[in-house]
């Protein structure tokens, strides 16, 4: 697993990126500062504003190497034809039982975010949905039992 290549879309290489600057630049001194206040207080065992702005440091540079590896590793994947759903198609849905709509990004496993509708093409709706065109129909196992939607549409971003 660590010698993987990391997928990313170009919109997730970019927030990565970003992500990484931020963390570099603002909240490395925004933390350094926080240090300097804390340990002016003096008594660092009891000093609970130092052991919370080193516990911050410490998740931050963790954050900062785990950035940096996935960024070695990452190759940008995009989709360029919207007949059939790769790995950055956006792919509304119909969920035949519920007869609802939705719509997914296919992503990478490290940009998926369920919340801003965008899974990854390893988890089972998103393997299910790899290939697919419009008008085929996607069974997918979950907790509540089986549930099929049906590809209404393919968009590229």
């Amino acid at each position: 697993m660590a010698n993987e290549e990391v997928i990313l879309t170009q919109e997730g290489m970019n927030k990565l990126e970003e992500e990484l600057e931020e963390l570099k630049t603002v909240k490395r001194a925004e933390l350094a500062q926080r240090l300097k206040v804390a340990i002016s207080y003096g008594d660092l065992k009891e000093n609970s504003e130092y052991h919370s702005a080193k516990d911050d440091q410490a998740f931050m540079e963790t954050r900062i190497v785990q950035i940096e590896r996935m960024l070695k590793k990452a190759r940008v994947v995009e989709s360029t034809d919207n007949s059939k759903v790769q790995i950055g198609s956006v792919v509304v849905l119909n969920d035949i039982e519920m007869s609802e709509h939705i719509e997914y990004r296919l992503v990478g496993p490290a940009e998926a975010d369920v919340f801003n509708n965008k899974i990854s093409y390893e988890s089972p709706l998103g393997s299910a949905l790899l290939g697919k065109t419009a008008g085929d129909t996607v069974k997918v196992a979950a907790p509540i039992g089986e549930i099929r939607y049906e590809v209404l549409e393919i968009k590229n971003v």
